[in-house]
């Protein structure tokens, strides 16, 4: 049995050094005549999307680059463009989501479902004809490897034709009416208002839109902030809003969110709160809501998900899965298994192998059949890693990067895995979530310890548990866990599909549930029209005359 303490000093993976390594090293550069190069984005951002108008864009400008060098150059190489807006455009977009709600007397908060559908159906339709572009601009803005970029693309046409269908179900089951007390009603979910939807950079086009596509469908106006990471999978979309919704329904703000999200939320006429992000920085923007308890609050947020390998776990299952769920997408999931805690009786033997897997990771540019691991499109995630990785190395932990040498390493926009071992609760990586491809591995010797880091975490979202059936540790640790996160996996990496599954979290990971049906629900709050049994026959009349949206038994096919 192999002592994971001493690992590192027989082990033949090309142990790199911290001390004296500066952050910046290898850069992952592109041909010239690379067709992928010559077909590069040119993505204008140069445009403000307010009130169903695509006005260009004269303030200042952001030249947006790719993580990926030019060969020869040292340069990144420049696929597009963003505004950079002011307070005084993001209210502009309010003001125009605001009229545009009308009061819950706008054209779309009143329009009829079947007519919403009808518009999201042909918004769907015009979005397909983007998909190239789209994949596009993923693979090179934040380095998607090509089958991801694609897999988010048909994910979220996917996910908003099953928001469609989950939609119909939710509105044909309530075309009934409750009858008690002498009193009887209709009872539907109506619209919220206006939600201000902000994105995140790692999945830009399918987050932002599980949160986005229901809010429209209920009948909610939105602005919604373009990740300034991410941004410029946003841009070609805007000429297919314009179409397919009426004026305002949907408006677009991008340049720093620190500067242009403050003063929308300071209106106090925001009712819905969309954000995927950090639990930090969801703070400080609610604080500037003077009536938060008329919030609707939707937050994905900071998330440690956990994996625990008891004794008797199938290494080669648990290893595979662990390399996958920290490691895919560069770890840059909120998802990602970001501390893997090993019982000690397998410490040695757990950790060498999955080195070793980590070692036929293979880094390249995203469109590069095979690719693993791609350059990083956070400008500070370098520096945050090797942060993480001194921190642990001066308390005592291994510092292992397979492929850590000045070709393939640590630098500019590539970051190769690291595997920091073992780690302890004193460890900067040990308790901040590193959002990267960095992968800290602990022990234990006792369940308590295991217990214990769940129980008094900040973080609540997933857990994945390996074993082969070991039900006695099992079942009590499914109980303790299934109290503190809000998925527990077994032997599997975490992860947030199926989209018909709740995904949410506890403490400080989130604060609301999304699926398919859930986020609908979010989106609405429940309504109802109601009477005595004297006023049957009026009810009768209005759906008779289909005079009414809301009382009506139409069925929606």
């Amino acid at each position: 049995m192999t002592d994971a303490k001493t690992l590192v000093k027989s082990d033949s993976f090309g142990h790199m050094e911290i001390d004296g390594h500066d952050a910046e090293g290898a850069r992952i550069t592109v041909k010239a005549d690379d067709p992928a190069y010559i077909n590069r984005p040119n993505i204008d951002g140069a445009k403000f999307f307010v009130n169903g108008e695509i006005k260009p864009w004269t303030g200042a400008i952001q030249e947006v680059y790719a993580p990926i060098f030019l060969e020869g150059t040292t340069e990144k190489v420049l696929i597009g463009r963003q505004a950079r807006m002011t307070p005084k455009e993001s209210l502009e977009a309010l003001d125009a989501a605001v009229a545009a709600w009308g009061k819950g007397n706008g054209e779309w908060a009143k329009a009829p479902m079947k007519a919403r559908i009808q518009a999201m159906e042909k918004f769907v339709k015009i979005l397909k004809t983007k998909r190239d572009v789209i994949v596009n601009v993923l693979m090179w803005e934040i380095c998607k490897i090509q089958p991801d970029a694609e897999k988010e693309f048909d994910r979220t046409i996917d996910y908003i034709n099953n928001t469609i269908k989950a939609l119909k179900e939710l509105r044909n089951a309530e075309n009934t009416f409750l009858n008690e007390g002498g009193v009887v009603a209709q009872v539907r979910r109506a619209p919220l208002g206006v939600m201000l939807n902000l994105g995140p950079f790692n999945y830009p086009f399918n987050e932002t839109y599980t949160t986005l596509i229901p809010a429209i469908l209920m009948g909610n106006s939105v602005v919604m902030k373009l990740p300034n990471v991410g941004c410029l999978a946003h841009i070609p979309t805007m000429e297919v809003f314009a179409e397919c919704f009426p004026k305002g329904v949907v408006n677009f703000i991008s340049g720093a969110g620190r500067e242009t999200m403050p003063p929308i939320m300071a209106t106090g006429k925001v009712d819905i709160f969309a954000f995927i992000g950090s639990s930090k920085a969801a703070d400080a923007l609610i604080k500037n809501c003077p009536n938060p308890h008329k919030v609707r609050f939707c937050l994905a947020l900071d998330a440690k998900n956990l994996a625990v390998v008891l004794p008797d776990a199938d290494l080669d299952v648990a290893v595979n899965e662990c390399v996958l769920g920290s490691l895919s997408y560069n770890g840059q999931r909120c998802t990602a298994l970001k501390l893997i805690l090993v019982h000690n009786d397998v410490l040695g033997d757990f950790t060498q192998k999955f080195i070793a897997k980590v070692e036929a990771l293979k880094a390249g540019l995203p469109w590069a059949k095979g690719t693993d691991i791609t350059p990083l499109p956070e400008p500070g995630k370098p520096g945050y890693l090797e942060e993480l990785r001194r921190d642990a190395k001066e308390k005592g932990a291994n510092v292992v990067s397979p492929k850590g040498n000045s070709e393939n390493g640590w630098g500019h926009t590539l970051v190769f895995p690291s595997v920091v071992y073992p780690v302890t609760s004193d460890m900067k990586v040990w308790n901040e979530e590193q959002f990267g491809p960095l992968v800290p591995i602990g022990g234990f010797s006792n369940m308590s310890e295991v217990v214990d880091y769940v129980t008094t975490s900040p973080f609540g979202q997933q857990a994945s548990i390996f074993t082969k059936g070991d039900v006695k540790q099992l079942g009590p640790l499914l109980d303790v866990m299934a109290n503190c996160v809000a998925r527990v996996n077994i032997n599997s990496q975490c992860q947030r599909s199926p989209d018909t599954f709740p995904f949410t979290g506890r403490k400080s990971s989130a604060s609301g549930t999304l699926s398919v049906k859930d986020a609908l629900r979010v989106m609405s709050v429940r309504t109802m029209v109601a009477t005595k049994h004297a006023n049957n026959g009026l009810v009768q009349q209005v759906i008779d005359t289909k005079t009414s949206d809301f009382l009506n038994m139409e069925y929606l096919f």
